[in-house]
């Protein structure tokens, strides 16, 4: 799978830059997300199976996230045709998010 992870900090020297990375089983890595970071993920293979630790209890009130092929983020998902939720195709653009999100 391809991890994916968006600086969302408006005060950061790296603000809406992003970082991927290729979690596989057989290299074993791990990455550690701190706040203030956007993340999102695509599986390379069918029955890729994902799992992480969050710091905090879920509460679908307060979900919130960024369209996947937002031209000004420009993140190369290595997917043709993604599968993509209804959830997540009506996303808003890197810039509405930050705009709507200013106290992060």
């Amino acid at each position: 799978m391809i991890d994916v992870v968006v600086d969302i900090r408006p005060n950061s020297p790296t603000y809406g830059k992003h970082f991927t990375i290729e979690l596989n089983a057989t290299a074993n890595k791990m990455l550690w997300i701190p706040t203030g970071f956007a993340h999102g993920f695509v599986a390379l293979e069918d029955h890729t199976v994902f799992l992480y630790k969050v710091t905090q209890y879920y509460n679908p009130s307060s979900e919130s996230g960024i369209i996947y092929n937002d031209p000004d983020l420009n993140i190369d998902w290595r997917v043709d045709s993604p599968i993509v939720s209804m959830k997540d195709r009506v996303l808003p653009a890197f810039k509405t998010f930050t705009e709507q999100n200013v106290n992060i």
